[in-house]
Parts: C-alpha cells; structure tokens; sequence
C-alpha cells in the first residue's frame, strides 16, 4: 500500500513497480484494484496525494463502483482533487463499460433464466438511488424487444397501475414480461408489499394472455426471483 506523505502526488514519483500503468502493461487490466485503474484515468493526483490515492478516496466517499457509477457529475467534481476535467474521465470510462456489457450481450438477448433478467438491468439498476419499476419485454422466443422503465420511487399492489405494467407489451405483440426492480438498501430480499404486486401482475398477465415470467429484485449486485421462491406464482 502506498503511504500518503507531501512529497508524494504524482504516479511518476511511485516505484516503478508500483506505477498503474506499467502494471497493466505487464500484467493485464484484470489484475489492477479499482482504484489503481480509476488512477490511469485520473492521471495526477494533488499535493500530498498521488493518483491512486485519490481513486481510492473516491471509491469511499461513494461507496465503490456502483455508487460513482450513480453519483451526479456535480458531487464528484467536488471531491478534493478531481475537479471537472477528471470527473467526465471517471464518468466516460464507466459509461462504456456498461455500453460494453450491452453489447457483449448482443442487439437481441435471449432470456432462460432469472440469472439473464439480471445481468440485462443490474449495472444500470443497481446503482439506483430510488425504487424504480421496469419492465422486460419478450418475443415467442425469449428474445429481448425492449426494457421499459415504467416507475419511479416507491411502489406497491395500491400505488402500480396495472394496466400501464402490460401497456407496452400490448402494443409491440409481446409474448412474455418479466417485471423488475431494485433494493436501494442492498438487499433484494422479496417484501411482503412485492409479493402481493406479482401475485395480482401474475392474475392479470392470465386474463391478457400476456405471462408474467418472472419477477426479480435487484440489490447491489445480487437478486432473487419470486418465480424460484414461488412467491405471488401459484
């Protein structure tokens, strides 16, 4: 670990060694720490801080990846340090990486599993700071037509229209939705008020010929489905 000390605040003054940049030259993107590639896009550090330093005072004053990931521009300007310039750098590098996570997946996943429901929303949904509402639509094949962001905030059976869940999935002949949202707290355990919801989804997807697949929690980077549970599926 590198010790904080004046005189250090640039990469350049680091043993070679220890340098983030000729550490991926030689050992490969995968084997640096967040912090030590949050430092190559960050360049230099300030007086007394070197780059690394700073990637890892960002990484604690939003909580890692996933709470940069969500932090509005203005907040990571204001840390100590990083200023505007380093700011759209941080932002830019993790906005492709989630544009590479869709890509790699292709124009028209095709969803088996609660597992391929979560890896489409979980980058994005994950970092929420509110409860949103989406809405995954499939063709007779699975395959992905679109993700509707439908809700913001909280929501349960009372607040949910119903009719706007199906709406969408109506309009472009889908086959199948699977409904999602996130956990802000971290922890995708199933509420009471989100197994009431699915079990009155789930009646509705029957009358309109229009099932629901799945329902699935988002939290941090895990999730539950209800269908496993058989929670709201009879």
């Amino acid at each position: 670990m590198v010790k904080e000390s004046p005189a250090t605040y640039r990469i350049a003054d680091l043993p070679v060694t220890d340098r983030p940049r000729e550490r991926l030259a030689e050992l490969g993107a995968d084997k640096l720490s967040d912090a030590e590639l949050l430092a190559i896009m960050l360049r230099v550090g300030m007086q007394g801080v070197n780059a690394v330093q700073l990637g890892q005072r960002l990484l604690v004053e939003f909580k890692g990846l996933s709470g940069l990931y969500r932090a509005p521009f203005e907040e990571i300007c204001k840390v100590k340090g990083v200023g505007k310039a380093k700011a759209a750098q941080v932002m830019a590098a993790l906005e492709l990486g989630r544009r590479y996570l869709i890509a790699e997946r292709g124009d028209r996943p095709a969803v088996h599993s609660p597992k391929d429901a979560a890896d489409l929303v979980m980058f994005k949904m994950s970092g929420l700071l509110q409860e949103n509402l989406w809405v995954i639509l499939l063709d007779t094949r699975n395959r992905l037509i679109d993700i509707e962001e439908l809700y913001q905030g909280s929501h349960n059976s009372s607040t949910v229209r119903v009719a706007e869940v199906f709406k969408k999935a109506m309009l472009v002949g889908a086959a199948g939705i699977i409904v999602t949202h996130n956990h802000p707290s971290g922890d995708p355990a199933p509420s009471p008020e989100d197994i009431a919801l699915t079990r009155t989804l789930v009646e509705t997807g029957k009358m309109l010929d229009i099932p629901v697949l799945d329902h699935v929690v988002i939290g941090g980077n895990n999730y539950v489905s209800l269908k496993e549970r058989r929670l709201g599926f009879s």
